[in-house]
């Protein structure tokens, strides 16, 4: 299992290389990746850390994309309708795919002090659920695990 949201690494290069994975899957799908799809996607790429609707809605008001909700929640609706963010249950917030194009099942490391995000990849099959869902006949389409503590950075503070 690998965790990308708490290890120091290189931004700058980390949001590029997300961006550019994004155009492909979109394009390869066929899907209309628009400037307010693509911007909302850089804003959490950017924080690495979720944000609810309004968070982003301010961003996007501010340079001019949209000022009423639903510009927000529909690029968010997009962007998780294609495995390119995810929400975050507990938190009522998004927060930006690591694994774009990977099928895989997430879940997420959250911080309570600072709300950063590191996303998890875990392997269904192997796990409890997937085993007691199997003597149910049970098929599992879709799994939030979402576990919360203090991150490094908030741990080593001691917030």
């Amino acid at each position: 299992m690998s965790a990308i949201g708490f290890d120091a690494h290189n931004h700058a290069r980390c949001i590029a290389d997300a961006l550019r994975a994004a155009d492909g899957l979109c394009a390869d799908r066929g899907l209309q990746f628009t400037a307010v799809r693509r911007r909302v996607l850089e804003i959490l790429l950017e924080r690495h850390r979720a944000l609810g609707a309004y968070d982003i809605l301010e961003v996007l008001a501010a340079e001019g994309l949209g000022a009423q909700p639903p510009v927000a929640y529909r690029a968010l609706d997009f962007l998780v309708q294609n495995g390119l963010a995810h929400r975050i249950e507990r938190l009522n917030a998004y927060a930006a795919c690591a694994h774009l194009g990977q099928a895989h099942v997430p879940a997420f490391l959250i911080c309570r002090a600072c709300n950063t995000v590191a996303e998890a990849e875990t392997e269904l099959t192997r796990g409890r659920l997937a085993t007691i869902a199997d003597a149910a006949g049970f098929a599992i389409e879709r799994v939030a695990i979402e576990a919360e503590g203090l991150c490094p950075a908030c741990a080593g503070a001691g917030a």
